[in-house]
C-alpha cells in the first residue's frame, strides 16, 4: 500500500493505517532518535511521542515533502525538546564574541578513520556544538532551520558549527596520528 494512501487513511483515524506507517518508519526513526538521545529508553520514548504527535497532527501533512522527512523533523524536534526538558547543561555563548564564520567544505578525514570514530567524536562534543553539528551534517539542516529549532541566532548556529567542526578535526587528527591528548 502506498504511503500517501496510508496517510489519507490516518487522517480518518484508521488504526490499521497508523500501525502500518509505524511499522514502516519505526526502525529508521529510532535510529534518528538515538543520534540525539544516547539512552535507549529515552530514544524509544521520544520516538513513540513523535509518532503520537504526528498522528495527532496528520492533517498538517500537505505532501510538499515526503512523509518520512516530515516525520523525521517531528522526531528530531521531540528529541531536542527532551534534551531541553532535562536541562542538559550546555556551554554558554556570549553573543558579543560571536565569530562571523563562513561555512567551508573542508571536511576531509583520513581514509583510516572509521564511521564509529566519527560518531564517537561527535558524541563527545559539548552539547551545543554537538546539536548544531548533528543537525547540519547528519540531518542537512541549514543555519536558519537550526536557529529556529534550537531557539538560537543564525550567528550562534554558524559559530557552534565552526567550533564543533574545529574540535572534531582536532579529535580526528589525534586519532589518526595516535597522539592522544
Amino acid at each position: 500500500m502506498s504511503i500517501l494512501l496510508l496517510v489519507e487513511q490516518c487522517k480518518n483515524n484508521e488504526q490499521k493505517a497508523q500501525m502500518a506507517l509505524y511499522k514502516q518508519y519505526c526502525d529508521g526513526m529510532f535510529i534518528v532518535a538515538q543520534r540525539y538521545l544516547k539512552d535507549t529508553h529515552a530514544a524509544e520514548d521520544a520516538m513513540q511521542e513523535a509518532f503520537i504527535k504526528a498522528f495527532r497532527k496528520i492533517d498538517q501533512f500537505k505532501g510538499d515533502v515526503t512523509f518520512g522527512a516530515w516525520l523525521k523533523r517531528i522526531v528530531i524536534n521531540t528529541c531536542l525538546d527532551t534534551i531541553k526538558s532535562k536541562k542538559i547543561e550546555a556551554d554558554s555563548l556570549d553573543e558579543s564574541v560571536f565569530e562571523i564564520v563562513e561555512d567551508d567544505n573542508d571536511w576531509n578525514v583520513s581514509d583510516e578513520t572509521t564511521v564509529e570514530e566519527i560518531k564517537t567524536a561527535i558524541d563527545n562534543l559539548p552539547t551545543n556544538y554537538k546539536q548544531v553539528v548533528q543537525l547540519f551534517l547528519l540531518e542537512g539542516y541549514d543555519h536558519q532551520e537550526i536557529a529556529s529549532v534550537l531557539s538560537i541566532s543564525e550567528n550562534a548556529s554558524r559559530t557552534n558549527l565552526h567550533r564543533g567542526k574545529s574540535l572534531l578535526k582536532k579529535t580526528l587528527k589525534h586519532l589518526q596520528y595516535g597522539t592522544g591528548y
